[in-house]
């Protein structure tokens, strides 16, 4: 097997770490886990309220990649797809299990609430994502997915275990309260 510096720049021996990873080689693990940490620690940022949930949902995720790592197809998708998909199951999982979705009612339709480009434009990303943060965990969830992840309100819906309409609520109501917390920063500023 090369070094690990050769690995985690080049990349080219991903069938190799793949293998020691099925073989519960720590090594190949923590090869894994750096080339992969930044985007899914990201990722995983989005989806709860702190650094240490963000921490907890992250390591969950990767047992769960290690331990189903002989499942992975590159044939059906890249690695980063597979493992990005583990883990937004696995932030999904955490948020069920912290906090049951209390509207679980059908609600009526709402109006799309659209948010200033400008005022978006001038954020930093960290200011948008202390914003997106500070919704309610199920509205945030339904935001992360709809917005970022590409869900349909169906399959956030079967994700979660919501109703369509319930869906559509949560994300009409992140739109209208981040839009109230763009043009209160809009005003100070």
């Amino acid at each position: 097997m090369k070094s690990a510096a050769i690995l985690i720049t080049d990349w080219v021996e991903q069938d190799e770490v793949i293998s020691g990873c099925i073989q519960s080689n720590r090594r190949c693990q923590e090869l894994l886990y750096k080339r992969f940490y930044g985007p899914m620690m990201a990722l995983c940022i989005r989806y709860t309220k702190n650094e240490e949930d963000a921490l907890e949902v992250l390591h969950n995720g990767f047992l769960k990649v290690y331990k189903h790592m002989a499942t992975y197809d590159a044939g059906k998708a890249s690695l980063y797809t597979w493992i990005k998909t583990i883990v937004v199951n696995s932030a999904i999982d955490f948020i069920r299990s912290n906090q049951k979705f209390k509207n679980k009612v059908e609600l009526k339709p709402v109006h799309e609430i659209g948010i200033d480009n400008v005022a978006i434009s001038r954020m930093s990303a960290a200011e948008l994502l202390e914003q997106v943060r500070s919704l309610p965990q199920a509205t945030q969830t339904v935001f992360n997915l709809y917005v970022i992840e590409g869900y349909n309100h169906r399959e956030i819906g079967e994700l979660l275990g919501i109703s369509e309409g319930t869906s559509k609520w949560h994300l009409s109501e992140a739109r209208r309260q981040l839009k109230q917390l763009l043009l209160t920063m809009h005003v100070e500023k």
